[in-house]
């Protein structure tokens, strides 16, 4: 069957992962990658798709609406995936409008312009589908009660004493929402919009909330490439408070699968969670960084350790994210493909591996070449 998909927040860390599966698994679809190109968006993330016949990139911003229902209606599109979105939750802090601007606002604009297109159609909804990918920090915070953590009951990839829960109690669909930060409070919102778009015009619609992603093209303000770019260069490693919260991590090729999946074969106007039941503090995180970047160097493992440096915590720090992604496991048969350690592993070597990349992001030199390229059309 050939489909038009557009993807929103394709040049970024998740979008480029899932633009990259659906370009190499379904060449019979047109692939539309839409999007603004700010600092978080990076063309050469696709360097080896960019060539490809059923592939297109088009610069746009979410909130242009005229823009965005004219290339859906030339395109003929039947699916969205949506990742565009602001997503630090310091810069949200710092800048509050500029997230409700691209997270609400921007998700309205992509709504609006799918309904108006496809009500325009003769088949109306059928064949069509607009899947908006959220976060698990619109549930808020879950009680850190077990300190020391747990083994997990539930677990499929548990391996090792590592792999732990910190508390009784997990992210569940039925949940209701609890934001606490500008950036989680700008996406519960751009959530209800989608589900209300169902609910109001009956539009197809679906909603994932995923827990912590890391792995390669990860812009390096985020803690896992931050920190091994850091630790490569022998710089301070800052550590929010005494670094005791506690996220869930997936690997960003395992999301990306999942999002496969659930666009596929998810049910319209079902929510589903996406994680990996991988709890870590993020002082241990940092931990394995330092050992694993040092032995990659071939420097005596845990020698940076000094390179740690605790700061003052972040306003509103919520304490602990875990996801319970037993739903997608059990209906759709999802589940991680890594353990955390072969993951980590993976994603160490490639940020060593790609320092001319890192290098290019950390520069800014990558966002003049685009500049330049685009200048000159």
């Amino acid at each position: 069957m050939k489909r038009n998909i557009i993807i929103t927040g394709g040049a970024g860390f998740i979008g480029s992962h899932v633009v990259r599966l659906f370009v190499n698994k379904y060449p019979e679809y047109n692939i539309i990658n839409l999007d603004k190109l700010t600092y978080a968006g990076n063309l050469a993330n696709l360097k080896d798709i960019e060539d490809k016949p059923n592939y297109k990139f088009v610069k746009m911003d979410i909130c242009d609406f005229e823009g965005v229902l004219k290339l859906m209606q030339d395109n003929h599109v039947d699916g969205i995936i949506h990742l565009a979105a602001e997503s630090h939750v310091d810069r949200s802090i710092k800048d509050p409008f500029t997230f409700a601007q691209t997270n609400v606002m921007g998700t309205l604009s992509m709504l609006q312009a799918a309904k108006l297109y496809w009500e325009s159609l003769p088949e109306k909804w059928e064949g069509k589908r607009f899947y908006h990918i959220s976060t698990d920090e619109v549930y808020g915070a879950l009680e850190l009660t077990h300190p020391e953590g747990v083994k997990p009951p539930f677990s499929t990839k548990a391996s090792s004493d590592q792999h732990l829960a910190y508390g009784e109690k997990f992210f569940t669909e039925d949940l209701k929402y609890q934001p606490h930060s500008p950036y989680s409070a700008a996406k519960a919102s751009s959530d209800h919009f989608v589900r209300a778009f169902h609910d109001t015009y009956g539009m197809p619609t679906i909603v994932t909330n995923c827990s912590n992603n890391y792995g390669p093209y990860q812009f390096p303000e985020k803690l896992i490439p931050l920190f091994i770019n850091n630790i490569r260069h022998r710089k301070p490693l800052p550590v929010y408070g005494k670094g005791e919260n506690v996220r869930d991590w997936l690997y960003v090729v395992d999301h990306a699968r999942a999002i496969d999946t659930i666009f596929h074969q998810g049910k319209v106007a079902e929510t589903y969670n996406i994680g990996g039941f991988n709890e870590w503090k993020n002082i241990d995180i940092i931990h394995v960084l330092i050992n694993t970047v040092d032995r990659l160097l071939g420097r005596k493992e845990g020698e940076d350790m000094d390179l740690i440096t605790y700061v003052t915590d972040r306003a509103g720090h919520d304490m602990r994210y875990a996801i319970d992604s037993t739903k997608l496991q059990r209906e759709l048969g999802w589940e991680p493909s890594l353990q955390f350690e072969e993951g980590i592993e993976l994603t160490v070597k490639w940020y060593l591996d790609n320092q001319e990349w890192m290098d290019n992001v950390t520069s800014g030199d990558y966002m003049k070449y685009y500049e330049d390229m685009y200048a000159n059309r």
